[in-house]
């Protein structure tokens, strides 16, 4: 009786149970019942035992233990059978519980048992675990009715599918899925595609995402508006942004009409890609379409405007969406107050400040910088008293007033004020003490402004970096390398970076004081503190090394110059060229002058002359002849007496052609050898004639040298 009793209900009851359970997750106490309660409700079942009777006692028993224990104990009794309400029950408290293996096994034994209504059961414990996001569950259960032979609806397949993207499950997860979806012989739909063409993006599998999309039509599934807005969000997130506009332009050229959805997330998407065009048009058909934009919307355009400086086109943007009753975020509101005030406007941004009742002082103190900027100190005084009335004034509403004053070399009026935020009871920060060094440095009283800093460095204060730059300037231009130093040493190991300008003059001041060391370590200081450096800062240093007779020292920039691909200028050339010759370092020297040469740059007559002199003493200044040769003929650092030393060491060195073709090149341009060199020459072929045979290259020498001598001799 029981058991035909039991066999008779139908699924809408069992739908009816789990409706129950759907509204609240099945409560597991971590508890067990004892022994002797769990005793008790099996005795109370022993007289009535029916599945009714067993569901409403599973429903009581709430933790998973004692659950089981009834459960079990039902199934061994004879004259009794499992329905599909019992078995839903129990297996939804193991599927709550987390406990997925057992759960499968409970649902195989509820297949295996053909209890009524199993299919449909089944598929109800499948949508039940979606809908509480239970996607383990979800899986076990669905794969189960798959392999059982269960006719399985494209709806539910996708209400699987869907949760599990949604839910940034692993993709392989996604895949197995749809796999068996496909082996079911259920064709996909658009919706599952559009389900594996997200969760392809989402794994980054971008190609494939993109393939899939294009075989859709090949699957008789045409993409509609969900399938293009997945694609376009797909490429946006994976930077193919451009890529992204073509797919939107093809589905305007398809004439797939956007839904709101997609203008929800598109817009804001464009938006913060900065791609302000694609925006707006989006944003204008949305308008056509009579779709309404919601707040998150107008909120992304609005930021957008601002940003590419579109502040007329963001202002009348931000009056609609208050025309259409939403209210301005904080953040929304500050953009728009500064598009206000960028287009000059300052009392229309005064006026949304009022009309708005912000108490928000960092919305006052945009105004009254803004203020301070157009120079109208009398509306920003003005505006600080009516913050101080309504309690709306903060340390850098003060601030603002007194870097004002300090600005435009008030600092009378700025200690006035200053004595005012004090006994308002507002504390001088960094701002007050970087503005008050200004304006003295404005004033050129540096004596103050050091001892503003000092004053503030004993508090452990840090100024901000105009100040620190102007003090800085300030007291090299004055020749205080010392206190600059001081400076610049006690920011510096507070992290703190100085302008680049500021931070060069100071290296270079104190090089051209000679404490070259001192130069150095506050070089590394800056390198601590990431100043940016460029070649002329080290060239200084190496400058200074190499007066001190510390080539050595010198060279040990080089390698850091490299390091930091700077570009060698042609007075860092020149430094270690010098350094080069001065180290003996032959084969470096000559290969960093024709290096230089190559590029373009010239060294200076000084370290030409060192260079020349250099090889001069060692006999190899025939190594460099052909660039001296194309110096010579450009009409380069050669001077009278250049053309001399050079002619005289290569006929020293028996390079004598050579010799004579740059004495050619020297009466080319009416030049004469001074006497030394004619002596040599002519000494030199007196020497050859009384050799009692010449060879033929001496006797090429004699003439050419002979006929240009005597041509110049005549010309004189």
């Amino acid at each position: 009786m029981e058991g035909k009793r039991a066999s008779g209900h139908s699924f809408g009851c069992l739908d009816s149970s789990l409706a129950i359970h759907t509204q609240d997750c099945p409560e597991i106490y971590q508890t067990r019942t004892d022994r002797t309660e769990i005793d008790h409700r099996v005795q109370y079942l022993k007289s009535r035992l029916c599945p009714d009777e067993l569901v409403r006692v599973l429903d009581r028993t709430h933790d998973l233990y004692s659950a089981l224990k009834v459960f079990k104990w039902a199934s061994l009794q004879k004259q009794f059978r499992h329905t599909v309400r019992t078995y839903s029950n129990i297996i939804l408290k193991l599927g709550f519980a987390g406990n997925a293996d057992d759960m499968e096994e409970f649902c195989r034994e509820m297949v295996k048992d053909r209890c009524p209504g199993c299919e449909q059961a089944l598929g109800a414990l499948v949508d039940v675990f979606v809908g509480k996001g239970r996607l383990d569950e979800s899986m076990r259960v669905v794969l189960v009715m798959n392999s059982s032979g269960y006719k399985i609806s494209v709806a539910r397949w996708n209400s699987v599918l869907g949760a599990l993207v949604e839910g940034d499950r692993d993709f392989r997860d996604v895949l197995l899925i749809y796999k068996e979806m496909v082996k079911s012989g259920m064709l996909p739909d658009v919706d599952t595609l559009n389900h594996l063409i997200k969760a392809l993006f989402g794994a980054n599998l971008v190609d494939k995402a993109l393939d899939q999309f294009r075989r859709m039509e090949k699957k008789r599934c045409s993409p509609n508006c969900r399938t293009f807005e997945i694609v376009i969000c797909g490429l946006v997130a994976s930077g193919q942004v451009n890529e992204s506009l073509a797919v939107m332009n093809e589905m305007f050229e398809k004439g797939v009409d956007p839904d709101l959805s997609f203008y929800t997330h598109v817009i804001p998407l464009f938006c913060r890609e900065n791609k302000l065009r694609e925006a707006t048009r989006v944003f204008g058909m949305m308008k056509a379409s009579q779709f309404q934009p919601d707040f998150s919307i107008y909120e992304s355009l609005t930021k957008c405007l601002c940003a590419n400086c579109d502040f007329s086109e963001a202002t009348e943007l931000f009056c609609e969406m208050r025309n259409v009753g939403f209210s301005p975020s904080a953040d929304m509101l500050m953009d728009i107050l500064s598009a206000h005030c960028e287009l000059g406007n300052l009392e229309e941004a005064r006026s949304l400040l009022e009309e708005n009742d912000v108490l928000d002082p960092s919305a006052y103190n945009i105004l009254l910088q803004w203020y301070c900027y157009s120079h109208n100190l009398i509306a920003a005084k003005e505006l600080l008293c009516k913050m101080f009335l309504l309690s709306l004034t903060d340390n850098l509403s003060w601030n603002i007033i007194i870097r004002a004053l300090c600005n435009g070399k008030n600092v009378k009026q700025a200690y006035k004020l200053l004595g005012k935020m004090i006994i308002s009871s507002y504390e001088p920060d960094s701002a007050t003490y970087s503005a008050l060094v200004i304006g003295k440095c404005n004033l050129s009283d540096y004596e103050d402004a050091m001892k503003l800093f000092k004053e503030f460095s004993g508090k452990d204060g840090i100024l901000d970096p105009d100040s620190f730059a102007k003090l800085i300037e300030g007291l090299c231009n004055l020749g205080k390398f010392q206190e600059a130093a001081e400076v610049f040493t006690y920011m510096s190991t507070r992290d703190c970076t100085l302008h680049h300008s500021s931070f060069s003059g100071l290296i270079k001041g104190v090089c051209a004081t000679g404490r070259v060391d001192e130069a150095i370590g506050l070089l590394k200081l800056g390198h601590h503190c990431e100043n940016p450096v460029d070649t002329s800062i080290y060239t200084a240093i190496m400058r200074c090394l190499l007066k001190q007779h510390r080539p050595n020292d010198a060279l040990v920039f080089l390698p850091q110059i490299l390091r930091r691909g700077l570009v060698l200028d042609a007075k860092a050339y020149c430094i270690l060229i010098q350094c080069m010759v001065a180290m003996c370092q032959t084969k470096s020297c000559v290969s960093f002058f024709n290096l230089m040469l190559g590029e373009g740059l010239v060294p200076n007559i000084e370290t030409f002359a060192t260079l020349l002199s250099y090889l001069a003493s060692h006999s190899e200044l025939h190594i460099i002849w052909t660039t001296i040769n194309e110096l010579s003929q450009e009409g380069r650092l050669f001077d009278h007496a250049m053309y001399n030393i050079v002619i005289h060491v290569l006929w020293k060195e028996e390079y004598r052609a050579e010799a004579c073709q740059l004495l050619d090149s020297m009466l080319e341009k009416g030049w004469l050898p001074d006497a030394n060199t004619h002596g040599l020459l002519i000494g030199s072929l007196h020497k050859e004639a009384e050799q009692p045979t010449l060879q033929h290259g001496n006797s090429v020498v004699q003439d050419q040298v002979s006929s240009i001598l005597s041509e110049g001799l005549e010309e004189t």
